[in-house]
């Protein structure tokens, strides 16, 4: 069985010793690259670099704001409406898989691959990664981080600077270090504003 085999299969692997991933690393880092240093203006450019980049990307309507980075790429999934803002960070070395009408604020992560807690398998650079699932409508604050193997369901806010280690269900306003659910989104919600004046 081939590393990226074992990667796909979300068994332990070597990533840092392995010339195919290396490979498809340098291909993803390449276009990242190219993407960053695109003109603001040169939205066409972006969408073509993305399209190459993505494993999926559903309809026309989506906006990812330089810089952006990820790992290989063909394991990230966008659904309609997908919006992204700087510096979004997607590690895929499993599926990453974003449902319709998602937004991302700036300075976030979404990390599939992890690392053996003991240090032996560590330090020989043996890893892990596990899937994550966003479903639709969902609005992720700054600053927040998902680790390996998590899913967020549909109607979901994740409050600012969160870090969600465990999957969270639809419907609901989630917060903290760890993320956890903190209450329901309701009809009364469409009656609130946040504006403070």
């Amino acid at each position: 069985m081939t590393e990226k085999e074992k990667m796909l299969r979300q068994l332990i692997y070597d990533a840092n010793n392995d010339k195919d991933l290396i490979e498809e690393r340098r291909v993803a880092k390449e276009l990242c690259y190219d993407f960053n240093n695109l003109r603001p203006s040169d939205t066409d450019g972006q969408q073509k670099i993305m399209r190459q980049l993505l494993g999926k990307t559903e309809g026309d309507s989506f906006c990812i704001v330089a810089p952006f980075w990820c790992d290989y790429g063909y394991n990230i999934e966008i659904g309609k409406n997908f919006f992204a803002n700087h510096n979004t960070v997607i590690l895929d070395g499993a599926k990453v898989k974003f449902g319709d009408n998602v937004f991302i604020a700036p300075n976030c992560g979404f990390h599939t691959a992890g690392h053996p807690i003991d240090f032996e398998r560590r330090n020989q650079g043996l890893e892990y990664a596990y899937p994550i699932t966003v479903g639709d409508n969902v609005w992720i604050g700054a600053g927040v981080q998902v680790m390996p193997g998590v899913t967020i369901g549909s109607n979901v806010v994740i409050g600012g600077g969160s870090v969600v280690v465990k999957d969270i269900p639809s419907n609901v306003v989630a917060v903290g270090n760890p993320c956890r659910v903190v209450r329901p989104i309701t009809d009364d919600d469409k009656l609130k504003s946040w504006d403070r004046t």
